[in-house]
């Protein structure tokens, strides 16, 4: 009878220990709630919106041990694609050492980002932060804020590559990811 107390007790730890672990990588904005409406700030300029196309504050803790870089991937799933989504933000190559992206890092021009860190083509055409710009009336859009942990300090991407390449690269050197979700619709 002491044995299943014990057991019971063991299990629970473990189980604890298990969702401590899983919970422990996060990612945050404090320019965005998660689940919350995303601020006419970070809104594309152009396509008929009139936003004023500033990236989101980010912050993150809890990496899993053995990450060498980080990547940053910004997808809508709801965007009337055909089934692709649209990427909103690709940023990789980002150094272990850091922590946060500061609001505004996501310019053309990359200079406020972490030293190192690189920026994809995002589905507007160019590598920097594109903000929400859904159809009008479609309905709220979710923007989802994926932040990986990686294996490795650099991904062997080709010039010119494309969000879905990079991402495939992401995805096979991730060590784990944190994610929030912010939306928006016109």
């Amino acid at each position: 009878m002491k044995m299943l107390p014990s057991l019971s007790l063991l299990l629970a730890l473990a189980s604890a220990a298990v969702s401590a672990e899983g919970a422990k990588f996060t990612l945050a904005s404090a320019d965005i709630k998660p689940n919350g409406m995303i601020a006419n700030k970070f809104v594309y300029q152009g396509f008929g919106c009139k936003g004023e196309n500033v990236s989101p504050a980010l912050s993150w803790s809890g990496a899993p041990k053995g990450t060498l870089g980080f990547a940053l991937l910004v997808h809508d799933p709801d965007a009337p694609t055909g089934g692709s989504g649209w990427w909103h933000w690709v940023v990789y190559d980002i150094p272990a050492d850091a922590t946060s992206l500061a609001q505004g890092a996501g310019t053309a021009a990359g200079t406020a980002l972490p030293k190192g860190a690189k920026q994809g083509r995002t589905d507007f055409g160019s590598a920097d932060w594109g903000g929400p710009c859904p159809p009008v009336g479609h309905g709220k859009h979710h923007y989802n804020f994926t932040l990986h942990a990686l294996k490795v300090a650099q991904l062997e991407i080709p010039a010119g590559a494309s969000a879905a390449l990079i991402g495939y690269m992401v995805n096979a050197n991730s060590l784990g990811s944190a994610t929030f979700t912010g939306r928006y619709g016109r």
